[in-house]
């Protein structure tokens, strides 16, 4: 018996850090589906109501936060949304900043007014893993990615 709950012990020692590290990849991949839908979301809004919407992220008390809104609306009287409590921003996202939001517009056309920029995020509990949104093209295109090995020509990781 004593052999039995010792090799349990030790598989279980094993395998744990695994999962863990498996359950925040996972949360990450979630987070950064949320993050797509939401730019998606704020860009289907521009077109249908014919003005400008924006996407905006900002970190509050280590959580990050997310929300829709006409670019017209101050940010204190909006509704955010918050992300997994271990996601947090990385510093390889280049959206536009402003006190200390950062932010995607779209026109009435649904086409992002520039600059072009991606956000990356991160959990601290899952190794060196990053996910990440590009907004690619003028036009709104917009494309998930992960963290490479290797960093590309401007120094990034997720690309």
């Amino acid at each position: 018996m004593l052999v039995v709950i010792f090799m349990v012990g030790i598989l279980s020692a094993i395998a744990v850090p695994s999962w863990l590290t498996f359950v925040n990849v996972q949360r990450l991949n979630v987070a950064q589906d949320e993050v797509y839908r939401a730019m998606r979301q704020a860009q289907s809004q521009a077109k249908k109501q014919k003005l400008t919407w924006q996407v905006s992220f900002r970190e509050q008390n280590n959580i990050v936060q997310w929300a829709i809104h006409p670019a017209t609306t101050n940010a204190a009287n909006i509704n955010w949304n918050n992300l997994d409590a271990n996601i947090r921003l990385d510093q390889e996202t280049t959206l536009e900043e402003s006190n200390g939001v950062q932010q995607v517009q779209f026109d009435y056309k649904g086409n992002v007014i520039p600059p072009l920029g991606q956000i990356t995020i991160y959990s601290p509990y899952a190794a060196k893993v990053k996910r990440c949104v590009y907004v690619s093209t003028i036009l709104g295109a917009m494309r998930m990615a992960k963290e490479r090995a290797t960093a590309n020509q401007s120094g990034k990781y997720c690309y």
